[in-house]
């Protein structure tokens, strides 16, 4: 007799419910997998900056894709790693230059500093304080087994936290190199699948958005890099020049700072003010207004140019942008926000220009308004042929 046919129908259509099995194992693939949303935000952020040269690197081994890779994630770690440790080097001699100081100030103690002691308003409370808790012989120590004994709870659960930090640190650094490079290997062919999803869901539009994001990426990167090693050496020689002690280290954590919007005034305004505090005002006063020139040249004509990428991004959206991915994800939102801020406009202009095309198209189509030639009033109408007839 053979099977008989099913009777029983579907309770969802299949492309219902393929539709929502797609919905479902991304939604599940989101909530399992946003902890590596971030090293694989900072692999692509990487790889769209250093991709001109990746390419080139691809064409020195004849395409080998696994062999260049490889060579531009150890290029990469040595970028990383050398710079860390140059500054942490000098970081530990500036600590150990501290320690020095506390140690020998706690076997003989220091009167106040005089810049400290001239504060406005201020200055006495912190004449008394200073004397009070460092100025006499093992005040230090004092200060520092009052501090520890009190707060030993806290102390440790700070250190605790702070190895646990620095070990998820670390695993995002791997994981991101990983990510990084099948990234580099991979890129084209993901781009390429990638460019014909988007084709089918915009079509005629995905060409022109999708190649906003490498484009402002790339600037941005560049752009953020070399304001803040500019803004860095500039005023760095500008702290050396007014007489700043240790104007090496202030002028990389100006540099550092001037990766946000606002970081590099604050820091020059500190810097002034401990000048004009600690007696030397002409120094105090030249640096701020110098600063001040400098910065507002930056930021107001060379950061919009340098980050807005190719569709030339506004002060106020590049504003916007940085400051919301630094809120939102910290130091990688640097890159993130103008690049989200770009898209924003771009789909903005898109619909603008689609708009008036679409207007433009409907002022050529519409047929000519006919003209008025009926006369305003039968009376009117009439009177023509009449006078036709009394001249002839």
């Amino acid at each position: 007799m053979g099977p008989s046919a099913p009777t029983r129908a579907a309770v969802l259509p299949p492309l219902s419910a393929a539709r929502w099995l797609l919905l479902l194992i991304i939604a599940a693939g989101i909530y399992f997998f946003h902890g590596f949303l971030v090293p694989v935000l900072a692999a692509l952020v990487i790889t769209f900056a250093s991709w001109p040269l990746y390419r080139r690197l691809l064409e020195a081994v004849h395409g080998n894709r696994t062999v260049a890779a490889a060579i531009a994630i150890m290029l990469i770690v040595g970028f990383l790693v050398i710079p860390i440790v140059v500054a942490g080097s000098y970081a530990i001699n500036e600590i150990r230059e501290w320690f020095s100081w506390a140690v020998e100030t706690n076997k003989a103690g220091a009167t106040t500093p005089e810049w400290i002691a001239a504060l406005p308003v201020v200055g006495e409370w912190l004449d008394e304080m200073w004397a009070r808790h460092i100025g006499h012989p093992g005040a230090i120590g004092q200060l520092i087994q009052l501090v520890s004994g009190d707060n030993i709870g806290s102390i440790y659960r700070a250190v605790v936290a702070a190895g646990g930090g620095a070990f998820n640190l670390v695993l995002t650094l791997l994981f991101m190199l990983i990510a990084l490079f099948f990234t580099y290997r991979d890129g084209e062919a993901f781009s390429a699948s990638v460019d014909r999803l988007g084709e089918r869901i915009l079509p005629m539009r995905w060409e022109r958005i999708s190649r906003v994001v490498p484009a402002t990426i790339s600037s941005t990167v560049t752009g953020q890099t070399l304001i803040a090693i500019g803004e860095g050496i500039v005023l760095g020689v500008a702290y050396w020049i007014a007489g700043v002690p240790s104007p090496v280290t202030l002028g990389v954590l100006t540099g550092l700072m001037a990766l946000v919007p606002g970081g590099a005034p604050l820091s020059m305004s500190l810097v002034s003010i401990y000048l004009v505090a600690s007696g030397s005002w002409v120094a105090g006063l030249a640096l701020f207004a110098w600063g001040s020139i400098e910065l507002f040249v930056v930021d107001k004509t060379i950061r919009p140019k340098l980050v807005g990428g190719p569709i030339k991004l506004p002060f106020l959206p590049t504003f916007f942008g940085l400051i919301g991915g630094v809120k939102t994800m910290g130091f990688l939102g640097l890159f993130i926000g103008p690049v989200l801020m770009a898209l924003l406009v771009a789909i903005w202009r898109e619909w603008v220009r689609e708009v008036e095309l679409t207007e433009g198209a409907a002022q050529t189509l519409a047929p000519p308004e006919p003209t008025d030639m009926s006369p305003s009033s039968p009376t009117q109408g009439s009177a023509g042929p009449l006078k036709k007839v009394q001249a002839g």
